[in-house]
């Protein structure tokens, strides 16, 4: 009702005021985009929820099973997480580093203080229940896209939302054709968001912020209309450089990612950890200002308090969701062409792909952000004047000066560009599914040509528009993931029951009885050799 009444009143307001049709398509989409992430706030979460209950809260029941699996036993001799002599594949970690890349952006430092100005230090809180939840969204969403993906007439491995949607859905009884048209919508939203919120956006912001960190001295004027040399310059130096990690398919993106995402990530971390211990005597004001205003709890009575528990509420949800993008189908694009053979493996890899993006990255910017002196952590207020799009640049001046200003654009320009990067291949994919895969590679050169449009345009319309595509991503995709409910909890007992329980059951690898065999092979040569080690261990001791 609310959304049909803000349609009505746009349309009432454009009959009165004649407005461009800039302003008309503004005013459109931003009542679809209200509507979408208002409402499927509570889809998602709710189906985080779900997931969390049918796996038997597998992210805390089974923490050491996941953290070991992961980053907890990359640095082991004997992983193989880091290994892949499979072409076609890239290595789990390659997989969740590209994965990352695409996900930890701007949102990460200028989304968290956002966040923070509009809905107070709870909204951290409100980050973290919707990153909790969406762990298992993003593992079962994984799952899912492993056990569905098959290989391209390139040898690559493709899977996501679109395949899942289209042979797991499609399988149920007269699902064919739903499961097909809700795999085609995904795939057109996802380009088009791709362009946007994935590219033109990001680079938009690089743009932006470069140019004001540059000394004026620096100023080469205006190359055409209100579009400054600078701006077209880098767009060009960009572009350049996205093409040649681009067109280099998914193995180049994924070695640049590999190098680029633990280190830029790494860095920003060291930095908010040197401000954290800084601020060491007051983290207990900081970290319960967090835990005081998750309920909008505040200097005010009556309704007020009610709006105030809302805006907390959904700014958190929202950030934290924009943050680790668990829920819209996004990730599963990437993690689906690992080299794993197991389902669960790699749906742990996105289990910590949230933790690290929300639970670390973002965590430590709202650190940072609530020990600037900014926000007021008795009462939740906002200092006057405050910015939140420069509000951590601004926290690091007053640790660093001038250089910590400098490292926050330094580490935005990496967020955002990785972020393109990783995005390229989630539209990629998206179009060959809908055009074939000859096809995707002129979407590829069209990608990169786009970047500079993102560096040289004035209107913030492109990644509006987009963020409405990217929020309504998450419709089809969870329509897939949870009419494949049972799906996720036989593929979780059926990894439990083999890998923790040791019972000796046929595994569950995929949908395809060919590759089915083939895997169930490989996955039996590392059980033997998982076993010979662990004997080896134990004769040792």
């Amino acid at each position: 009702m609310n959304f049909l009444s803000t349609l009505i009143a746009v349309s009432e307001s454009a009959a009165e005021t004649e407005p461009t049709v800039v302003d008309n398509i503004t005013a459109v989409n931003d009542a679809v985009n209200t509507f979408i992430w208002n409402n499927g706030l509570f889809l998602l979460i709710g189906a985080g929820i779900l997931l969390t209950v049918v796996t038997k809260v597998f992210q805390v029941s089974h923490i050491k099973e996941w953290w070991m699996n992961t980053i907890g036993g990359l640095f082991s001799r004997k992983s193989k997480a880091r290994k892949n002599k499979e072409s076609g594949s890239v290595s789990q970690f390659q997989a969740l580093c590209t994965a990352l890349a695409a996900t930890i952006g701007t949102g990460n430092i200028a989304g968290v203080a956002s966040a923070i100005v509009i809905g107070g230090p709870g909204a951290v809180f409100w980050m973290w229940v919707a990153a909790f939840f969406g762990m298992m969204t993003n593992f079962s969403e994984n799952i899912l896209g492993i056990y569905y993906r098959r290989k391209n007439s390139e040898g690559e491995w493709c899977g996501g939302a679109m395949y899942y949607l289209q042979d797991g859905l499609g399988g149920y009884k007269h699902c064919k054709y739903i499961g097909r048209v809700l795999a085609c919508i995904f795939s057109v939203f996802a380009v088009l968001a791709s362009f946007g919120i994935g590219n033109m956006g990001q680079i938009n912001k690089i743009v932006i912020n470069i140019d004001n960190v540059l000394p004026k001295s620096l100023d080469l004027g205006y190359a055409f209309g209100d579009v400054k040399w600078t701006n077209l310059i880098i767009g060009v130096v960009l572009m350049i450089i996205g093409g040649l990690i681009i067109l280099g398919g998914l193995k180049r993106i994924a070695a640049f990612a590999e190098k680029v995402v633990p280190f830029m990530a790494c860095a920003y971390i060291l930095g908010c950890l040197i401000i954290f211990f800084m601020n060491i005597t007051n983290l207990g004001a900081i970290f319960g200002s967090i835990f005081k205003f998750a309920f909008g709890i505040k200097a005010v009575a009556g309704g007020v308090a009610g709006v105030a528990i809302k805006t907390v509420i959904t700014q958190g949800c929202k950030r934290g969701v924009f943050s680790n993008e668990a829920g819209l189908g996004s990730s599963v694009m990437v993690h689906s062409a690992s080299n794993v053979r197991e389902p669960v493996k790699q749906g742990m890899w996105g289990i910590f792909e949230v933790f690290a993006d929300t639970m670390v990255v973002c965590t430590m910017t709202a650190v940072v952000v609530l020990s600037s002196g900014k926000i007021d952590l008795n009462t939740g207020t906002v200092v006057e004047g405050t910015n939140d799009a420069t509000l951590v640049a601004e926290s690091f001046g007053q640790y660093f000066g001038t250089f910590g200003t400098v490292f926050v654009s330094i580490a935005l320009l990496l967020f955002a560009f990785t972020t393109v990067v990783g995005w390229s291949h989630y539209g990629s994919k998206s179009f060959e599914y809908l055009f074939g895969t000859k096809a995707a590679k002129g979407y590829k050169v069209f990608f990169v040509l786009m970047i500079v449009s993102g560096a040289v345009m004035s209107s913030s319309i492109a990644w509006d528009i987009s963020d409405t595509f990217n929020g309504l991503m998450m419709v089809p995709n969870l329509i897939g993931v949870l009419a494949l409910l049972p799906m996720v909890i036989k593929l979780t007992k059926n990894y439990v029951d083999r890998r923790i329980k040791h019972k000796n059951i046929e595994p569950m690898l995929s949908y395809d009885p060919v590759i089915q065999a083939e895997h169930a092979k490989d996955v039996e040569r590392e059980e033997q050799e998982e076993l010979e080690e662990l004997q080896e261990v134990n004769a040792s001791k």
